[in-house]
Order: C-alpha cells, then structure tokens, then sequence
C-alpha cells in the first residue's frame, strides 16, 4: 500500500485558492470585453508595470532585440528550434486526407484543415521562457495556420529580448509585449487595435490557464496547461542526488507547481529528501523552488513497480520522469501523462528546451484525457461525402427514410423520401418510410 512520506497542500486550501483565481479571472475578462484596449493598458500597468499606446512591436524594436543577443545565444535558438520543427513536420506527415468509396456509388473522406489564426501565450514574468514560443509558433506554422500572434509580458521594464528573437525567428507574424489575463483576453476577445483569433495555445501560471478556461467555447484552446508539474519514478539504480536535482529543477518554476517522488525504495524517498533540503541550501532559485516543495511537493513510497503505475496513473503528472532499472515496464503499462522522459540519460528539462518534442502539456489531471500540444491541435479533421450514382442515392435513401421514422424525424425522412422517388422511380408515399 502506497505511504506518503510528505504531503503538499489539501484539496480544500486548493478548491479555495481555485475559487479566487477563478473570481478575479472573470472580473478582468468582462472589463476588456467592454472596454478593449483602454482595460488593456490599465492592466497592464497595475499587473506589470508596462505601459505604451500600442503593445505591437515594430520591426525596428524587433531587430533591436535580435541585437541584443550573442551569435551563440541566436545560433542555440536556432537549433531547438530546428529539433522542435523536425519533428513537428514528421507528425504533420503523419495525417493524412482520405477518400474512400465505403460503397458501390458512396464516397466518404476527410480534410485536416489549420484554423485560420492562433494566439500564442508565451509566459515570461519570472524567467523569459523563450522555448515556449518554439513549441507554439513552429508548430502552428507547420500545421499551415496563416495567422499567428504571440503575446509574452515584460521582463524587468521591457520586451524579453530572448523571447522576442524566438517568436520572430519562429515565424510569429504578430508580436505584442503585454502578459497574464490581459493578453491572453486580448487576444481571444479582441479589441481596437488587436484583432480577434481563432485559437489560444501556451502555458502560463493559474491565472492564464484560467482564463483560458473561462474563454474556452468562444475560441478553441490547446489545452489546460497551469503551473507545471513533475513526478519522478525511481528506484535504488539511481541516487538522491539526481532525484533531488530534478524535482527543483521544474520546482523552480514557480510556487505552486507540484514535484512529486514516486518510489518503491524508502531509503531512497529519505535520502532525497535530505539531499532537497542541501540542495535548497545552494540553489539560486531556492526561494520559489523551496516554497514549491514545501507546499506542493510529495514523496511516495510503494510496494512494486505494479503498484508505482496505478499511483502514477492516478496522480496523472505533466512531466514524468521514469529513473529505474526497466523504464519500458512504465512505457508499456502508464496510460496518464502528459510527457514520458524514460531513463536517467534524459529529463524533464530536455523536453522543456531543446529535444523536440512539445513542452505544452496538460495540468490538474488533464492528462486523464488529453495529450499535449501538437500539429494535430491546429487542425480541424473535417468530413465530407458524395454519392455518385442514382442506385447507390436509392439504396442509402431507403435506409435513411425508415431509420428516421423510427425516431419520429418525418421531416428527415422527406430528405431521404425525395431522392428515393427522383432517383428510384419509387412511389414512397408523404410522411411514410420507404419500404
């Protein structure tokens, strides 16, 4: 029987906290909806202190970010983003439009169409997470989607010139320095100088990923991606140290993102322990990282592998990190994650930056039912349908109309009834099934 060792916050101080960030959300959505690009700039000042007439960059501010920045800094930038669209292009390759005739004279198919424009959050209040912006504008661009914007906050009083560099080297066609609700209601909700999109991708803390949910149904969004989550699986074939480094390593992320060890070695689970608390001791980032563990981070000891993988199902973390002598026996039997990192030879951090595999993944158990973000999100697979001949419009007609009587649908069955008399030459009385 699984024994927690350590415990992060209750489920009622996070149903509580929950119902804050859902009140402000909704507060702050309804004042840019009427008042647009004046509710912009309030936010904007009072959240982040940022303030200008017009948060588009121009080219010129775009070029002088790009001038910012090292040969090496925009050569690296380059090369994650040339892994992150590598293997974008190989699962667009992977879809594919299809028709097939399904039946004498019945031809049936489908289209994978990109949505015409997407917002892409790119979150940078704390860090400039310049990878976010591979992860979206590639793969959106990949997909074919003619428009994309980006929206990213400033960082410490200007534009993010790392981040900048990304979105533009990406393909972003519009990018705006604004952050938090504010962008992201911008973006979906429109407003006098920022047009309206079709879809919201990116993460972002839970206020971002809240009104993401509030938007949900008058644009599309890729997914609930909040604060991040890990959890390592491990057992006594690696040691404290490496578990510890990788549970603050997504720690540092922010205060309310949960690190979790999941181990059927109680040594283990008390070593690393330990070496969190030394490493806090030393890590520059520790005031986020420690404030993370200590109100969210978990350590949970099993009996079994077997055992390890129905907790893990049921924590059903963002980034899993499986560090064990058979990680296929987790590849094999895990249905709810968002991301696997298989063996102590890669981590969370490696997909987060540079590997190419997408780092926007779901949160708060979404993984139940969701992957993360991919080329297949910015598609929309639409069907269509022909019928050839006057025999097979016949035949599929006599189905429709008799299938539809039986659930009282006359008037559907008059669309069938027609071309069974048009096509068939049969005589199907008004308001009758065909026979």
């Amino acid at each position: 029987m699984a024994q927690h060792l350590k415990r992060g916050a209750s489920a009622s101080e996070r149903k509580a906290q929950d119902a804050k960030v859902r009140e402000a959300v909704e507060g702050i959505l309804a004042d840019i909806e009427t008042r647009g690009d004046a509710a912009i700039r309030e936010l904007s000042k009072k959240f982040d202190n940022w303030e200008r007439d017009d948060f588009r960059l121009s080219a010129a501010e775009i070029e002088a970010c790009l001038g910012q920045l090292r040969k090496r800094d925009l050569d690296d930038i380059r090369f994650a983003q040339t892994q992150v669209r590598n293997f974008a292009q190989k699962q667009r390759e992977a879809l594919k439009d299809i028709e097939v005739e399904t039946l004498p004279g019945v031809v049936l198919g489908h289209k994978n169409i990109p949505v015409n424009s997407v917002g892409c959050y790119v979150p940078g209040g704390k860090y400039p997470l310049l990878a976010s912006a591979h992860m979206s504008v590639i793969t959106a661009k990949v997909a074919g989607v003619p428009r994309i914007i980006t929206c990213a906050p400033p960082f410490k009083g200007r534009p993010a010139a790392a981040i900048v560099a990304a979105q533009h080297l990406a393909g972003a066609d519009e990018i705006y320095c604004l952050g938090g609700i504010q962008a992201v209601g911008a973006m979906a909700l429109g407003t006098q100088t920022i047009k309206p999109v079709d879809m919201l991708v990116g993460p972002g803390n839970a206020f971002v990923a809240e009104a993401k949910r509030q938007l949900y149904g008058r644009v599309g969004i890729d997914l609930f991606a909040g604060p991040t989550e890990t959890l390592i699986i491990a057992d006594d074939s690696v040691d404290a140290e490496m578990c510890a480094t990788d549970l603050l390593g997504q720690a540092e992320h922010g205060p309310d993102s949960p690190a979790i060890l999941l181990t059927n070695s109680e040594k283990l689970a008390r070593a690393t322990m330990a070496a969190v608390e030394h490493l806090l001791s030393i890590l520059p980032t520790a005031e986020i990282a420690a404030k993370a563990w200590a109100d969210h981070g978990q350590v949970i000891v099993c009996d079994s592998y077997d055992e390890m993988v129905i907790e893990a199902d049921r924590i059903a973390s963002e980034h899993v990190q499986v560090m064990t002598r058979d990680p296929d026996f987790f590849l094999a039997r895990m249905t709810n994650y968002g991301a696997l990192f298989l063996g102590p030879r890669t981590n969370v951090a490696y997909g987060d930056k540079v590997i190419g595999t997408n780092h926007t993944l779901p949160t708060n158990k979404a993984a139940r039912y969701t992957g993360g973000l991919w080329v297949g999100k910015f598609l929309k697979t639409c069907t269509y349908q022909r019928v050839l001949t006057d025999e097979a419009s016949t035949m599929i007609g006599e189905y429709c109309s008799r299938l539809c009587m039986l659930e009282g649908f006359v008037g559907h069955a008059e669309q069938a009834n027609v071309r069974v008399r048009r096509y068939g030459g049969r005589n199907v009385p008004y308001g009758k099934a065909a026979e």
